[in-house]
Order: structure tokens, then sequence, then C-alpha cells
């Protein structure tokens, strides 16, 4: 919210110039990485693709305004393209050897993992919120499951499918406290909690209707259950922990 131009250069003016470069050298296949903050506060949940779309934040419409590109696109030149709209990806490799870092960390298992490993205290922005608990509720999904919806989505555009847009969610959602509770469970560790403001642009509710992409692209999300995505995460966090 505090710098939309990098939104909007990034994501609009980088898209633009891909797309044109893609035109010109004749590739007519993307796959492309959409998000559920397109929709702005749900009107019903779990969100399906038809919901209307009302970002709240500059990412949002950035990923609007892409969408809508791939579209034009697609009728003037006949780019061929699916949109997945990620909820909230999250989780590592099994392996633990690639996992979610970013500096400064903004996802909210990362910094609850953070905090179960140096003691400090995880902030929780909003408790007011129209939810049992007063916390946001998030569709997780693990990386896993969406490398395999990018695989699926890349073989039925060469398969000459239309395209179109889709849910990357596992149809379920979990609140900011319930990620907390689990997480203190699978890693064993308290974990403090220090409460601020609501964050401009967070929605009360995200959680996704995966009917669509389960139909037509056959995606089944098998490794997203809250426990999986925090172990795997976990695991990956203390291997980087150890490395410093």
């Amino acid at each position: 919210m505090a710098d939309p131009a990098a939104y909007y250069r990034n994501n609009v003016a980088g898209s633009l110039q891909l797309m044109q470069a893609m035109v010109q050298g004749g590739i007519r296949h993307m796959v492309f990485s959409s998000s559920a903050a397109v929709y702005g506060t749900p009107l019903r949940v779990p969100i399906d693709e038809e919901h209307p779309r009302a970002p709240l934040s500059p990412y949002g419409w950035s990923k609007q305004m892409v969408e809508t590109m791939l579209t034009d696109f697609g009728t003037a030149c006949g780019l061929r393209s699916m949109a997945l709209r990620y909820f909230n990806a999250a989780g590592a490799a099994a392996s633990g050897e690639i996992g979610e870092q970013h500096t400064p960390e903004s996802h909210l298992i990362p910094r609850i993992l953070d905090a179960a490993l140096v003691g400090s205290p995880v902030a929780v922005y909003g408790t007011d919120y129209p939810t049992p608990d007063g916390t946001c509720i998030r569709d997780y999904i693990h990386v896993t499951d969406l490398a395999r919806a990018h695989v699926l989505a890349l073989e039925h555009l060469l398969n000459g499918s239309p395209g179109g847009a889709f849910n990357l969610g596992q149809g379920q959602g979990a609140s900011v406290m319930e990620v907390i509770r689990k997480a203190a469970e699978i890693t064993g560790r308290p974990i403090a909690v220090e409460t601020a403001a609501r964050r401009p642009g967070d929605p009360p509710v995200l959680v996704a209707s995966n009917e669509k992409a389960r139909r037509e692209l056959g995606w089944v999300p098998e490794h997203s259950s809250l426990d999986n995505i925090i172990a795997t995460a976990w695991k990956w966090h203390c291997k980087m922990r150890g490395k410093e």
C-alpha cells in the first residue's frame, strides 16, 4: 500500500513487455501467477472464479490488470493463457532443500516459525475481524501442490485448452491464531503473540472454491494440510538457521 508504483512497474509494465516479446517471438502460451487478491472482500465463501473482482490493494489491482491484458492479447494476438489465482502459498520441499525466505519477511508462517526459533513474539495484525477468534482467515496451499498445478495448466494449454482463470487453494481456511497454535504444537515451542493494528488491504476471510481446477485440470491438492505445510516449513527454517 505504501509503494504502489513498484507493483504497477513490476507486475503491469513488466508483464506488458513480456507479452509483447512473446508475440514477437511466436510464443503463444503463458501460465500466469495471479492471486486471490483480485477478489477483495468476498461476498460469498468459498470464492469461485466467477466471484466479482474488487481488489483492495495496488498488488491486487496489478494482478487484475495483467489478467485483463492476457484476455486482450488472446483476442488480438492468439496468446492462450491460464491465470492461476494463488491463495496463501506456504510450506517447503519435503526434503528440506527448498523453502521460503524473504528479506524483510512478510508472510505469516515464516514469521511464526522465525519467532519460534528465536523466542521473539509474532505480530498479529488485527484481532477485531468478523471471524470466530477475531483474526483473519486464509486458505493455505502447499507449494508442491502449486507446482503440480502449473504443470497441469501448461499441459492443458499445449493440448489446445482455451485457458482461463483457476483458483488454487485447498478449500478450507485457518485463522491466524489457529496457525500459531498449530505451529506451537508442531515445533514444540511456545510462541508469544504481539497484537497490532489491522493492515490496510487485508480482507477478513479468503477461502477458495477449487472445484473448477479439480474438474478441468484434474488437480487435487495432496500436500496442503496445515500440519504438512508447517512441518515442511519448520524443517526448512531449522536447516537455514543451522547454516547461519
